[in-house]
């Protein structure tokens, strides 16, 4: 298929999922299936069409089909959890423009980085309700700061709740996948996140239909799974490196050695895709351990796509997502993250035909 047609439907079906997204609730026409075939998670709801983590992103994901959506997890200095993708909220709220805020911006230390900014943790809840949300990527998703000024700063409980609104709109049972962020500092600070967690999901009766808990930390989901929940637990996989004030490496985690040590408090694994890419056979290794596997993130843009599936050479424009998530549709991954729920839900439609 030529890229005009190809470009074309990813056009039009974006226009009908924005009319559904923007439109009163109850007058749109959301998607009503059971998914069959890989898993979409909606990436801080749809980071592509909307500013993350805000309420219009999440229901964007969902009337385009995503299974789950996925809130990052930070606490406020009286210790609510709020969803952002880090503690530091300069670029992602106007706080930088307010001036009785400007005396919070402080340099912190965060998994052994320094980072200059505004903290969550230096915010109550009710000074964080004043702040309006804004475009992370202003200068790759230029399309999102219309919206800007028109979300708040939500909590975890907000979240809940609105997935189970649109469980009822959709017909579909909507899980929460919430992140521990940073979880061993927030313990050094004494805002330690599992417990809140742990207290959030009770009060909510979740079930593992509802939720499922990822950390990059295996200590964060030990405490987790020490809670008896009965929730799945995915484990965050980076690239390199090791997990914050973690010895072991993730390339040893990566390992199937590493793989049965995973198998024995979690669920799930969720590597880079590019972790999933032969000679890669982590996700064999993966499934052979008993684990399923989630991949993240996959986005619409040139600079995020492989060589291959890229269109022209400005890094912004949209290349051909469709051809990777055919390959890992086709290597046989039980989930995917990405920016694009709707792209990657069409992408699964062509896979069952």
């Amino acid at each position: 298929m030529s890229p005009a047609p190809r470009r074309r439907s990813v056009l039009l079906a974006t226009a009908a999922v924005t009319a559904a997204a923007t439109a009163p609730a109850g007058a749109a026409t959301p998607v009503r299936h059971r998914a069959s075939g890989p898993l979409v998670i909606g990436h801080r709801g749809a980071a592509g069409w909307r500013p993350e983590h805000t309420a219009d992103a999440y229901t964007y994901a969902v009337r385009a089909g995503a299974d789950w959506i996925e809130p990052d997890l930070v606490p406020t200095k009286d210790h609510v959890l709020v969803v952002r993708h880090e503690n530091e909220i300069g670029g992602t709220t106007d706080v930088a423009g307010r001036p009785e805020f400007a005396d919070r911006r402080t340099t912190r230390t965060v998994d052994g980085r320094a980072v200059t900014g505004w903290f969550t943790e230096d915010f109550h809840l009710r000074e964080l309700r004043t702040l309006r949300t804004v475009e992370r990527l202003p200068l790759v998703r230029n399309r999102n700061t219309v919206f800007d000024g028109r979300g708040r700063v939500m909590t975890f409980q907000e979240v809940i709740d609105l997935a189970r609104r649109l469980s009822g709109e959709s017909g579909r049972r909507i899980a929460v996948f919430p992140e521990t962020k940073h979880p061993t500092y927030f313990r050094s600070i004494g805002l330690p996140l599992e417990e809140e967690l742990i207290r959030v999901i009770r009060r909510n009766r979740l079930t593992a239909r509802e939720c499922v808990v990822q950390s990059f930390e295996p200590s964060s989901l030990h405490r987790i799974a020490a809670a008896r929940l009965g929730l799945p637990l995915w484990q965050a996989l980076g690239t390199s490196g090791s997990p914050y004030g973690h010895a072991v490496t993730y390339r040893d985690m990566m390992s199937p050695a590493g793989l049965r040590e995973i198998a024995s408090y979690a669920q799930w694994i969720g590597p880079d895709k590019s972790s999933l890419v032969p000679p890669h056979t982590l996700l064999a290794d993966a499934h052979a351990a008993g684990l399923k596997v989630g991949a993240y993130t996959f986005r619409a843009e040139n600079q995020y796509l492989p060589a291959a599936h890229r269109r022209g050479t400005a890094p912004n424009d949209f290349g051909d997502a469709f051809a990777e998530y055919a390959f890992h549709y086709g290597q046989g991954v039980d989930a995917v993250v990405t920016d694009f729920p709707d792209i990657a839900v069409q992408a699964r439609e062509g896979l069952r035909r």
